[in-house]
């Protein structure tokens, strides 16, 4: 089976058309897994979740600490930590019915002998209450709605290390299902359920990966690897098998390394779903994640009887695009990845919400009609989404996300918690959908405003072959990136640039300012681009400046009058602790200068400024740490008075402008109702003093995406 959306590109429900009255899916808190760790230096994980029958109580499984981990969400503004109980070996999957949450376990010495449980924990007591030998290695759960059974998936992974990685290593995987009392396992009601011979990959080696039971008791489960999936009863019966089959895609970028976002090729790959979830008892939804040869990078509906309903295409990864959240460093592999998935009727409505884990982002479907969903949302899920539960008796969406960046510094991993509410979409905040072609963007450093309620932004280095000046409309909400300019060097794209800043330059062109990293090549300097977006002019630094650049460079320029104006991140090597240079250069003379700028100083971390913008009687600069969620400290917005910028010749002793604050960052950031975020690194600010501020989601790459771009008021 192959299907194919040729040219389909996908524009978000909720762009400028969303009416305030519609109903939508906000975040309002989120929770670090740290939260319930005895020792927060630890690595922890929220990978699968479950909610427990009152919805009071989130249970999620903890891979790296062998736990189950449990949130009190009797309150989902103020989560708290509930505890957590040591399984016994890995937790592969958590559900729970009533009170009691089931567990898979994987207890498993080697691939070749392969053990598990399934565990029964009361989540108010923490007491073990039952404990299950499955004989194989348990991957997921799933209980039937009526609570009457569980079914468990044991896939017996393959050892990817071994046979070229590849499946047909035994022994193979099967299902399970145990009858349940009050949520507690009966042991000896365990049915084995054989999905040997049915697919054609590896007929002997199944290694069934997701499972899902309908109100009637029907069992669905994909066997990922072998691109298969089947439909069994309770009792072991094969209701019916059917290969998941393959998609054509066009307009994908499927080239990794390049630091570009191209959508011109086109592949055709099997489906190899990962999560699976029945829609109503003739249909299921299924995300084509992919493992050994596929991933379709989008969701398919089937009807139970293996007839295809409807194949989001392309158009899944495009809403994606759209929306800043593509990882362009996974091109190559499958995409945005989606894997789990969730399904629940809130009101009137059933939705599908697909996790798209290396997006880090959640598409919400309406799918009232299964042969034609209609996407209503994209939400900023965190860090590698792996699992998800909907609470719709108490208006809430749960995702769980597995990635901790503890080694790196980064953001740890969260379990994020949304409300369905009679609102507008509070997300995106910028976005390119509705354009007049399929936008791709990220990373969005310097800003400047120009006419009418455009700003103009850079993206910097990690798209280093595919410098672009974007054109965004703060007229609408979202703001809509309406145009990308390509920057380029005698009609080709500028390579070797890191752009942090940009200025207009009143003749309808621009100025940039690109952070240069001399060990990489990457100059110190700044261009003169016109309307067209070629460079006219490159401008690199004096000896003076060299002899003591550091890699942190300029970020941010701006002009007043004749003179460029580029903030300096972070001290080189003459600058005294605490202070960096604002740099001048004379356009008429070709003279450079600069001043001091007094500087935070940092606990943790480093202090460093990111932008510099020029208005009325003053010239304002943002000044940042590099720290994330409850370790950030410093996001403001400082003035200093344009007449003490005066700059000094270099090599004399520089004076030392004063400066103001005028906002701290963090309240807005943190009402986002997700982590504090470290780089906030636009500011724009038009001539009747309405200002802008923007964020970099890093291009996707260990981080979860997201774009903060709002209005600060009057300035």
């Amino acid at each position: 089976m192959s299907f194919k959306l040729a040219g389909m590109t996908s524009a978000l429900a909720i762009t400028a058309t969303a009416a305030a009255a519609d109903m939508n899916f906000n975040r309002i808190r989120s929770f670090a897994t740290i939260g319930n760790n005895a020792d927060p230096t630890a690595e922890s994980s929220a990978e699968i979740i479950s909610a427990s029958g009152d919805g009071m109580v989130l249970a999620y499984s903890d891979s790296p600490l062998g736990v189950v981990g449990f949130i009190d969400i009797t309150d989902p503004r103020a989560p708290t930590a509930k505890g957590s109980v040591d399984v016994g070996g890995e937790p592969t999957a958590v559900s729970i019915v009533g009170t009691t949450a089931l567990v898979g376990v994987n207890t498993s010495e080697s691939y070749t002998e392969p053990s598990g449980l399934l565990k029964a924990f009361d989540i108010n007591t923490m007491a073990e209450r039952a404990a299950c030998d499955l004989g194989g290695q348990p991957d997921s759960t799933a209980t039937a709605p009526d609570g009457s059974f569980v079914a468990v998936a044991i896939e017996n992974e393959r050892d990817e290390d071994a046979g070229d990685g590849r499946t047909g290593q035994m022994p193979g995987g099967y299902l399970v299902a145990l009858d349940l009392t009050d949520g507690v396992p009966a042991c000896d009601s365990m049915v084995r359920i054989d999905v040997t011979g049915l697919a054609d990959v590896s007929p002997e080696d199944p290694e069934p990966e997701f499972v899902d039971v309908n109100a009637m008791g029907e069992i669905v489960v994909t066997l990922q690897e072998n691109n298969h999936i089947v439909v069994a009863s309770k009792t072991g019966e094969i209701l019916s098998h059917f290969p998941a089959g393959s998609v054509d895609l066009d307009q994908i970028d499927a080239t990794d390394e390049r630091g570009a976002l191209i959508f011109t090729e086109s592949q055709t790959r099997l489906r190899e779903p990962d999560g699976v979830q029945w829609i109503d008892d003739m249909h299921f939804a299924i995300a084509n994640e992919g493992d050994m040869d596929g991933g379709a990078r989008g969701w398919t509906i089937f009807h139970k009887d293996g007839t295809e309903i409807y194949e989001s295409g392309n158009s899944f990864e495009h809403a994606i695009i759209q929306a800043g959240h593509y990882p362009d460093k996974r091109s190559d592999a499958k995409g945005a990845e989606p894997e789990g998935m969730e399904f629940a009727r809130f009101g009137d409505t059933p939705y599908a919400f697909i996790l798209a884990e290396r997006a880090s982002a959640v598409g919400v479907y309406d799918v009232s009609d299964p042969a034609a969903p209609v996407l209503r949302q994209i939400l900023p899920s965190g860090i590698a989404p792996e699992g998800a539960v909907a609470i719709p008796s108490r208006n809430l969406f749960v995702t769980a996300n597995e990635a901790d960046l503890i080694e790196d510094g980064g953001v740890r991993s969260h379990v994020m918690i949304f409300e369905y509410q009679d609102a507008p979409a509070a997300y995106p905040h910028l976005t390119s959908a509705g354009a007049d072609r399929l936008i791709g963007w990220g990373a969005i450093s310097g800003m400047v405003a120009g006419d009418d309620g455009i700003v103009y932004a850079v993206n910097d280095s990690f798209y280093g072959y595919q410098p672009t000046i974007f054109t965004i409309d703060t007229t609408v909400s979202p703001a809509q990136i309406t145009d990308a300019l390509p920057v380029t060097r005698a009609g080709y794209p500028a390579q070797k640039l890191d752009l942090e800043g940009i200025t207009l330059d009143g003749e309808g062109g621009f100025w940039v300012a690109s952070e240069g990293r001399t060990g990489r090549l990457v100059p110190h300097a700044i261009y003169h681009v016109n309307a067209d977006g070629g460079i006219e002019r490159e401008i690199g630094l004096p000896a003076e400046l060299l002899a003591v650049e550091r890699r942190f460079g300029f970020e941010g320029i701006t002009r007043v009058g004749n003179t460029l104006w580029m903030a300096v991140q972070r001290e080189w090597a003459d600058d005294p602790a605490d202070h960096v240079k604002l740099v001048a250069y004379d356009l008429e003379t070709g003279e450079w200068g600069a001043v001091h700028y007094p500087k935070a100083s940092a606990d943790k971390g480093w202090v460093g400024l990111s932008e510099i913008v020029a208005h009325g009687d003053h010239v304002y600069v943002i000044e940042r740490d590099n720290r994330i969620g409850a370790d950030a400290a410093v996001k403001k917005i400082y003035r200093v008075p344009a007449d003490q910028m005066v700059a000094a010749p270099l090599g004399e002793t520089l004076p030392v402008v004063t400066k103001e604050e005028v906002r701290d960052l963090i309240p807005d950031l943190a009402a986002q109702g997700g982590y504090i975020v470290d780089k906030v690194e636009g500011l724009a600010i038009f001539p009747d003093g309405s200002a802008w501020a923007s964020t970099d989601n890093d291009g996707v790459d260990d981080s979860a995406g997201e774009t903060f771009f709002w209005s600060l008021g009057q300035f």
